[in-house]
């Protein structure tokens, strides 16, 4: 058995419930191969296998109090994965379905994410089963208060540097930040996603959204394409796909599609500029539900269905699909009715969210698809930006921001395409995301000895 099956039939040995996990390492595993053979310093060195175990996992206990005076409970989690390249990085998710395995899997893709950003930021994951939908801001306040009551110990500037994910915006970010500077009595760039009045970036709620759309951008300019007159399909209507729908329309494109986890909708006068002010404040200021949007602009609605399966079931021409909601959102079936309905590039805006079939489809048919790994990385990016003006006591333009946001993400795109090239995979974005990466990582590890 080659050394890559043995790490894969360990792992899940190891920890056999946790499905997400699983899935991650076999999609990076599966393609490092060609690794073991070009450098088989990595072999002797058994990174491999040091690479899918985290460095330190942190379980904790949330106590808190709701609005009625009920003491609630909750599990908070902070996966510290990988350090070699620099402090640990990675987003807080707040949402009923997180477990250990899926903070795993976030985590562990984390590490190859910020590799391939150029920027000296490690892998790391954290969250909570916490629900924040529906709760007041009250509600919510204690809640952060709690859990950084016992995450504070485990991080820092130069140490552990989280940030914002589902469930986790500007609010709880600032309950989370103040409560870190109260009881740590300092200022610093512990967390990224802050709000502009104290430490923030220009630039940071839009980038993965930003990101996303300028992979997908990238991508297409190989095939002499552009977004200009494509019919481009958004899941989620978070952040990220708030933003994506933003780019897209400067970029030239028409969006049809955004939903949540009531409902989808199905705009096909395209969702313009006035339409995405609108989501930001449905989704943002009120915390409505996309139902609303159907309401208001007399719009198909599709109640307990999410993007892909009503773009199957009804046959909706599609061009371009920017999978921006959650992970293992778009399935086998799905990937195939895309295809069938024209669609000729996929850009991956969440964490994993298309199924291993789906990607095998999109793969065998040789359309344009980008990875989560690389397509969505300009967040983090744009997170390390963040801490870069902390350090300085700066605080950089928006055109600034946005250009170095550009840059980067062109970049990524460069080295996922050479190295998928160099392997003899060109075109293989998956290929060439998973290698860039964990060859920068293992280089890194490989310098430091057994540590």
């Amino acid at each position: 058995m080659s050394v890559i099956k043995d790490v894969i039939q360990k792992v899940k040995q190891m920890d056999p419930d946790q499905r997400e996990f699983h899935q991650a390492v076999e999609e990076v595993m599966g393609t490092l191969e060609p690794t073991t053979k070009k450098h088989p310093e990595f072999v002797k060195a058994n990174i491999y296998e040091r690479i899918v175990e985290p460095e330190r996992t942190i379980m904790f206990r949330v106590p808190w109090v709701d609005d009625k005076g009920n003491v609630k409970v909750n599990r908070g989690f902070r996966v510290q994965f990988n350090n070699a390249i620099g402090p640990f990085k990675g987003g807080l998710r707040l949402h009923p379905s997180v477990n250990l395995g899926i903070i795993k899997f976030l985590g562990f893709e984390q590490i190859f994410k910020n590799a391939l950003t150029t920027l000296p930021m490690g892998g790391a994951k954290g969250g909570s089963d916490f629900d924040p939908k529906g709760k007041s801001d009250g509600e919510v306040m204690r809640f952060c208060q709690s859990f950084m009551r016992e995450l504070f110990r485990y991080i820092g500037d130069d140490t552990d540097v989280p940030a914002g994910d589902i469930g986790v915006g500007g609010r709880e970010i600032g309950y989370l930040y103040g409560y870190y500077k109260k009881i740590r009595n300092e200022h610093t760039g512990v967390l990224t996603g802050k709000g502009m009045s104290y430490g923030g970036s220009l630039i940071r709620p839009e980038a993965t959204g930003y990101g996303t759309s300028y992979f997908a951008a990238e991508m297409l300019a190989t095939r002499g394409l552009d977004f200009r007159g494509k019919i481009v399909a958004i899941s989620g209507s978070g952040n990220v796909a708030q933003y994506a729908v933003e780019k897209v329309n400067q970029l030239g494109g028409k969006v049809i599609s955004l939903c949540d986890s009531s409902a989808t909708v199905i705009d096909e006068k395209g969702i313009d500029a006035k339409k995405c002010e609108y989501v930001l404040d449905l989704k943002n200021v009120r915390r409505g539900r996309i139902t609303e949007y159907a309401d208001k602009y007399k719009t198909v609605c599709y109640e307990g269905k999410n993007v892909w399966d009503v773009i199957r079931e009804q046959g909706i021409k599609v061009d371009i699909a920017l999978p921006c909601a959650t992970q293992n959102e778009l399935d086998g079936k799905n990937a195939a009715a895309l295809l069938k309905n024209g669609c000729i590039c996929v850009a991956e805006g969440a964490n994993m969210p298309s199924t291993p079939e789906a990607i095998k489809i999109f793969q065998d048919k040789k359309i344009l698809y980008g990875p989560g790994k690389a397509a969505n990385a300009g967040g983090v990016a744009t997170s390390g930006l963040e801490m870069s003006q902390n350090s300085l006591r700066l605080s950089w333009t928006r055109e600034e921001v946005d250009n170095r946001l550009l840059l980067i993400m062109k970049s990524i795109h460069k080295n996922c395409a050479d190295t998928a090239e160099a392997y003899g995979k060109k075109g293989d974005y998956v290929t060439g995301a998973n290698i860039a990466g964990f060859t920068k990582v293992a280089n890194a590890m490989l310098a430091y000895g057994v540590v």
